[in-house]
């Protein structure tokens, strides 16, 4: 599972479009009436960035970009993508003691709706670890925080003890798509009108 993030550039224009993404099955019957089945548990995001100026000179932004996105070969291997308004969370409850349970996943809301934090910001992608609470009271101790989100206490907590946790999370993605347009407008002075992410429900 890599850990590279996605690179940040100063020329990302205004209008990152971020769509969420259902799966549905519908039969219809000749009555009309449906029946209708989801087949997502939390909603996948197409996430649309468009790059008004890549410098190609001494910024080497272009080449920072072209090369991440050969590295990964398009659409072929997953990374972390850092959304700059929807990557952190305070005191946000994840769980609820129960009797003999180790494992628990962490979560996000947003809106109202809540769902699982797949990849935490670690220690080991440059950040801070989260901070795990029980009923308020930070672990220092005793759990730990894997990448794709699972804590593991080494002793389940208390019946009912509320959990919660405070830090920051990445997205992880892929490309949508194996090319990418390049377009030069002016000398060392490059556009990517549009490059598409997509976010993966699993951990490669």
């Amino acid at each position: 599972m890599t850990a590279a993030i996605f690179p940040t550039m100063p020329g990302l224009k205004w209008g990152t479009v971020k769509t969420p993404m259902w799966s549905t099955g519908i039969q219809k019957a000749a009555s009309g009436r449906e029946l209708r089945g989801a087949f997502y548990s939390f909603p996948r995001y197409k996430i649309s960035l468009g790059y008004e100026v890549l410098r190609s000179g001494a910024q080497a932004e272009l080449q920072a970009m072209v090369g991440f996105f050969n590295a990964r070969k398009g659409s072929f291997e997953s990374f972390l993508y850092l959304d700059p308004e929807d990557n952190a969370v305070v005191n946000q409850q994840f769980g609820v003691g129960v009797s003999g349970q180790t494992q628990y996943q962490l979560v996000r809301a947003y809106g109202g709706n809540v769902e699982p934090v797949l990849a935490p910001q670690l220690v080991v992608h440059g950040g801070a670890d989260p901070v795990i609470m029980v009923n308020g009271v930070v672990q220092t101790s005793g759990c730990t925080v894997a990448e794709f989100g699972v804590v593991t206490f080494a002793s389940a907590p208390a019946v009912g003890a509320v959990l919660s946790w405070s830090g920051s999370y990445y997205w992880r993605c892929r490309f949508m798509q194996d090319s990418a347009d390049f377009d030069r407008f002016l000398y060392q002075l490059w556009a990517l009108k549009k490059i598409e992410l997509i976010t993966l429900k699993d951990t490669e």
